[in-house]
């Protein structure tokens, strides 16, 4: 199938473009990101979104956000299989940490798709 923008769209097929980081689709792609950076990491502790710091999307069968995300230590332990969004920062000073990540995560939202080709978080 052929994707076929609305008239007077601004969005074109194949060119990244700027898009609000409290978009629906920004935050469930950022949460993606974490999902898989979660299930490499060897730390005890979930990590989850602190903060987003920019965000584009690209259109190409599907829809490619690349996102600059700030992600924080949680107090939930990654063997209690928490939901992110029951989970709060670490308070402990010691505990805390703040990783600043890039994730691009492609969403093809008619296949219940989404895949997460980079997690680099330092």
């Amino acid at each position: 199938a052929t994707y076929i923008p609305p008239p007077h769209s601004t969005m074109n097929p194949g060119f990244p473009v700027p898009v609000n980081i409290n978009n629906p689709g920004v935050r469930k792609a950022a949460r993606f990101g974490v999902y898989q950076y979660n299930n490499s990491s060897n730390d005890l502790f979930l990590f989850k979104e602190w903060q987003i710091n920019k965000a584009m999307v690209q259109i190409v069968r599907g829809l490619k956000y690349m996102l600059h995300v700030e992600i924080g230590r949680t107090v939930c332990e990654k063997r209690g299989h928490s939901n992110l969004d029951n989970c709060h920062f670490q308070r402990n000073k010691d505990l805390q940490q703040l990783l600043k990540c890039y994730f691009e995560v492609w969403m093809t939202p008619w296949l219940h798709k989404a895949d997460v080709p980079v997690a680099l978080c330092h």
